[in-house]
């Protein structure tokens, strides 16, 4: 059974930074890390192969943000720095396990298994 677990959000001012962390359970996969703010879609932010080998970026974390993996502790992580108000929403990690995708995968139906999210307020 697989099973996402995130953790690390909270409240934190402009400019600031938080670090999230995703353990998974089960075998390795490609991972995301997604967003949902308040009465909006979720969104990709950034993405990461089973290696670690290929990542991309949303455009709008891109210089900001860093997704990276620990494969030996089973985890994945987004360091998040110059937060911004806009980058208010639950966080939620997924597991993509077609594991010969060419690239990382930024639309949702592409993954397979979701955390149950961490919430980020960044205040003004």
């Amino acid at each position: 059974q697989v099973q996402l677990v995130e953790s690390g959000g909270g409240l934190v001012q402009a400019g600031g930074s938080l670090r999230l962390s995703c353990v998974v359970s089960g075998r390795t996969f490609n991972m995301g890390w997604f967003r949902q703010g308040p009465g909006k879609e979720r969104e990709f932010v950034a993405g990461i192969s089973w290696t670690g080998g290929r990542i991309y970026y949303a455009d709008s974390v891109k210089g900001r943000f860093t997704i990276s993996r620990d494969n030996a502790k089973n985890t994945v992580y987004l360091q998040m720095n110059s937060l911004k108000p806009e980058d208010t929403a639950s966080y939620y990690c997924a597991a993509d396990k077609f594991s010969a995708r060419p690239g990382v995968a930024t639309a949702r139906y592409n993954y397979d298994y979701w955390g149950r999210g961490t919430q980020v307020t960044v205040s003004s």
